[in-house]
């Protein structure tokens, strides 16, 4: 950790006279983000009819081809949703939402939200089993799927277990101007729609803060996919911490959207932003780093959202003439990493990088209000670090059977407590929300929520993220960070993507480094002068052992990097077609790994 990112309570304080013009609207994020009354009458439908209702002839969603007003948008919405009732869709009924990115999709999920429905969020990239077995997790009441994504809907129909609910198609075009043909076996959502009332449902003034909004898919990276409750109190909370006290978008503004809007980031952090400040949407499909500047142009967007390494995309990209002079002057996301962190806001004159931190799943989000670097920003909820035994996998307790807060500056597990004020929703598997809960962690009766995530305490409430548990690997007696190692590799010339995770040699305790790279067009690896920049940068413990170079780095639809085919393959040739190279031990440079080395090394001939 860089000492430079401490926050002293004198540089706390020297930060504040700049916000304090903001002050009332900071002030009024932080009453909707810590109501504590469940059953209020405040959903999305609420906040998107207040933005309406103030600025009806403000842009609210843009695409290459469309414009419409928040009363436009709004309206449309209110008539989807009164044909969603005709249909029999009610307050708590679940509607599997297949659609990819377009303005047809966010207008679906307002319309349920206003009847207090609940949109499952399909993952578009699933297909097969894994999509089979999200649609069946739910058990929805109705299914709502694009044109785009009907072949892969088929391939997996006969696998539902209630092959009768009922199915609604959205053309592939501007619905409002053709809603198209359904095919046999659909109901053409947008023609239902077509001729229903334009006014608000009065359902949408019932919804309440406890309400479920949507089903959030968690867990892309293992395993099957988990399906998280978002209820309408964590968006009103989003829309009070992100659209309130951590961005200002107001509406004369644009966040420029390409993350997928099955994610979380999408749906409740840059839309209740948005919505927040009567601010438009631009749409994308899908992310492009090198559409992203001529869009930026085309929409005068001031802002983005952003996740992990879409960054790193942008950075590695050739000088556009379009990112000169642009129109930016904030962002919105999670995953800057500290190593180009600096670059990216000089590079692109990015004045506000609002990087906050959130799950899906859980009862707590940090956000930085104060526009520090290299932070994930300030919380109001009551959290704690805790200290965290890596090797055996738990967190530290006493003699007493308590948990132990770590110092400051140092690396612990997040935990956040669960009360009225900041509840915990969980999963819709019981079994899956109570996994997640530490219970008597600090007195007897008290109840956590368990985080999964490393974090460090910077000072005045801010924190810093360090990596997440499934991401940490113990060697030599050491903790190793996957996140600080990638943040090395991807600083070497030449280096695009880094993902790096541990691996077992026999006969030595732990697991070493493996890092497999992509590198760019035309670069080769220079053995030696890749060890000498990683013996310059890290500890010898951290340092990895072995490389592998890829052509492309997998990733979740949201940049997640998938590394389980990667730990499970390792550094073994007859497993990899990749190119392998190893430092062994004592060596001054990386080698390349044939059949022939690693025997010797599975057999203990090198003496790491």
């Amino acid at each position: 950790m860089n000492q430079t990112d401490l926050i002293s309570p004198l540089r706390f304080l020297g930060r504040l006279p700049q916000h304090l013009p903001r002050l009332p609207r900071l002030l009024r994020g932080l009453y909707y983000a810590g109501i504590r009354n469940r059953e209020k009458n405040l959903s999305l439908a609420w906040a998107l009819e207040r933005t309406a209702q103030q600025y009806p002839e403000r842009p609210a969603l843009l695409d290459e081809n469309r414009q419409l007003s928040y009363a436009q948008f709004n309206v449309w919405a209110n008539r989807l949703a009164w044909a969603f009732k005709a249909e029999g869709v009610r307050h708590g009924s679940v509607v599997a939402v297949m659609l990819e990115n377009r303005l047809e999709l966010l207008a679906i999920l307002a319309a349920l939200s206003k009847l207090g429905a609940v949109g499952a969020l399909v993952n578009t990239t699933q297909r097969g089993k894994v999509l089979a077995h999200s649609l069946n997790l739910v058990n929805p009441a109705f299914l709502v799927v694009g044109a785009e994504l009907l072949e892969a809907f088929n391939e997996v129909a006969e696998l539902l277990e209630n092959p009768q609910t009922p199915r609604y198609w959205i053309a592939d075009q501007d619905c409002l101007a053709d809603p198209g043909v359904a095919p046999d076996g659909w109901r053409n959502l947008l023609q239902l729609a077509q001729n229903q009332a334009s006014s608000n449902p009065p359902d949408s003034a019932k919804v309440q803060l406890k309400d479920p909004c949507f089903l959030i898919y968690t867990s892309g990276t293992t395993g099957l996919p988990k399906a998280s409750i978002l209820s309408h109190g964590k968006w009103i909370k989003a829309y009070g911490g992100f659209g309130h006290s951590g961005l200002t978008l107001n509406n004369k503004d644009v966040l420029y959207l390409t993350l997928p809007c099955y994610h979380n980031n999408a749906v409740t952090v840059c839309w209740s932003a948005a919505i927040a400040g009567g601010a438009a949407i631009a749409l994308r499909r899908k992310f492009s780093a090198s559409a992203f500047w001529p869009d930026v142009a085309r929409y005068n967007a001031t802002c983005f959202g952003y996740i992990g390494e879409l960054c790193r995309y942008l950075l590695n990209q050739p000088e556009h003439p379009a990112e000169q002079n642009n129109s930016l002057r904030c962002m919105i996301g999670n995953g800057l990493r500290p190593s180009i962190w600096n670059e990216f806001k000089a590079r692109f004159g990015v004045e506000q990088i609002t990087e906050f931190y959130a799950s899906s799943e859980g009862n707590i989000g940090f956000t930085n209000v104060f526009n520090f670097d290299n932070t994930v920003g300030f919380s109001p909820a009551t959290y704690a670090i805790v200290r965290y035994d890596l090797e055996n996998d738990r967190a530290i307790r006493t003699a007493k059977g308590f948990l132990q807060k770590a110092d400051k500056g140092e690396p612990g597990l997040l935990i956040s407590e669960i009360s009225a004020k900041w509840p915990f929703d969980g999963y819709t598997d019981p079994s899956k929300s109570e996994a997640a809960i530490l219970r008597n962690v600090f007195k007897q009766g008290d109840a956590w929520f368990n985080s999964g995530d490393l974090m460090r305490d910077i000072g005045c409430k801010h924190a810093q993220f360090v990596d997440r548990l499934g991401d940490t690997f113990r060697w030599k007696g050491e903790n190793v960070s996957t996140t600080e190692v990638e943040n090395v590799l991807g600083a070497f010339p030449g280096v695009e993507d880094a993902v790096v995770y541990g691996v077992e040699i026999p006969g030595t305790n732990g697991r070493c480094g493996m890092a497999a790279l992509r590198l760019s067009e035309g670069a080769e690896l220079d053995g030696s002068a890749l060890a000498a920049h990683l013996d310059s940068e890290l500890p010898v413990y951290a340092a990895p052992l072995f490389i592998r170079l890829l052509s492309e780095v997998e990733t979740t639809g949201t940049f997640k990097y998938k590394k389980t085919d990667l730990k499970q393959a390792a550094y073994d040739p007859a497993r990899v077609g990749d190119s392998l190279w190893v430092r062994l031990p004592g060596k001054a440079a990386f080698r390349p790994l044939n059949g022939a080395l690693y025997q010797s090394i599975q057999q203990g001939e090198q003496r790491f």
